[in-house]
């Protein structure tokens, strides 16, 4: 029988198991913001793994020393006042455990507000986020391009998202790259990303807000800077204009697929404004448009090395250069 146990015991993981992936990806950071968040959530669980086997330790060692045996089942415990010091020690430890998670979070925290440490030399490419029911729009001001549910960014090159919302409340999230942050409605929040080495990652929505929050997606392709710079020139030279009144049209709540402008809603709105007009349409919220395809292919570039980075920077014909350009 003790047999049976321990083999039903050493399986059943596996079989509960055996439809997870092989990795989560906030355990798989490919970014500085996302290695610091990861390292914190490292040392969060080290010390929740400490608590648990001492608490279940100790309460195995309590149950099996104090349990009822033939030699003491008249035994009637003596009365007892209790112990000051075990008091103060078992006052003290939650209170240790506490300060040990707090230092190095505010930390890490505060530190995610700035550029990541080793890229302080390097100017922040900025682009703005406005979040609508159920899309992201990704604003270029610099560039003077604009792209609905994907972002092109340069690898190794710190990025500052400014964060916004044209209704509801939604949250921004790249869990390879960094935490979340809220998108709200004439606010602002700011989020420094960096992608190590080109690749492909997934983006989403973690705020329930209605039926398609769910499919509320977006991928994040980090480029080299050569792929990068020949994307945005194409965007520019090929892209359309949104007008004014398209821009309205594509705030309703709908599901779309990928879109690319050659200028950005910026030039008349910028939601973050707190008097900017507030684009919600509750009547529509029953039901929307149909499911884009977001995301053509898998990974494009995962498992590359820098060297090949560098080769491929050199190519004058990229194999992706034009299959993410949306238009």
């Amino acid at each position: 029988m003790k047999k049976g146990l321990f083999a039903f015991l050493t399986t059943a993981p596996l079989l509960f198991l055996s439809g997870c992936e092989s990795k989560l990806v906030v355990f798989d950071p490919q970014g500085p913001v996302a290695r610091s968040i990861t390292e914190l959530i490292n040392w969060s669980l080290i010390w929740m793994l400490l608590v648990v086997v001492v608490v279940f330790g100790l309460f195995g060692y309590i149950v099996w020393k104090y349990r009822e045996k033939k030699d003491n089942l008249d035994y009637e415990p003596p009365d007892e006042h209790g112990s000051t010091l075990l008091e103060i020690i078992w006052t003290a430890i939650p209170i240790l455990i506490v300060v040990a998670l707090t230092i190095p979070t505010v930390k890490t925290l505060y530190a995610l507000e700035e550029v990541p440490q080793g890229y302080e030399d390097k100017e922040p490419i900025t682009i703005h986020v406005t979040s609508a029911d159920w899309k992201w729009i990704f604003s270029y001001p610099e560039e003077g391009i604009e792209t609905v549910n994907y972002v092109n960014i340069p690898a190794d090159t710190p990025i500052l998202f400014k964060l916004t919302s044209a209704s509801t409340m939604q949250s921004f999230w790249v869990p390879a790259l960094g935490g979340q942050k809220y998108t709200m409605g004439k606010m602002e929040t700011e989020m420094y990303l960096i992608a190590d080495y080109p690749g492909s990652y997934e983006g989403q929505n973690t705020n329930f807000n209605g039926r398609g929050y769910a499919d509320m997606k977006f991928e994040v392709l980090a480029q080299t800077r050569s792929e990068y710079d020949k994307w945005v020139q194409e965007v520019k030279e090929t892209a359309p204009k949104l007008t004014e009144e398209e821009y309205e049209e594509l705030l309703k709540p709908t599901h779309l697929g990928r879109l690319t402008f050659s200028n950005t809603h910026l030039d008349w709105v910028n939601h973050a404004d707190h008097n900017s007009k507030t684009y919600t349409h509750p009547e529509l919220y029953r039901g929307h448009g149909y499911q884009g395809k977001i995301f053509e292919e898998e990974d494009n570039y995962r498992n590359k090395t820098s060297d090949d980075i560098d080769e491929h920077d050199h190519q004058e014909d990229t194999e992706h250069g034009g299959d993410h350009s949306g238009h």
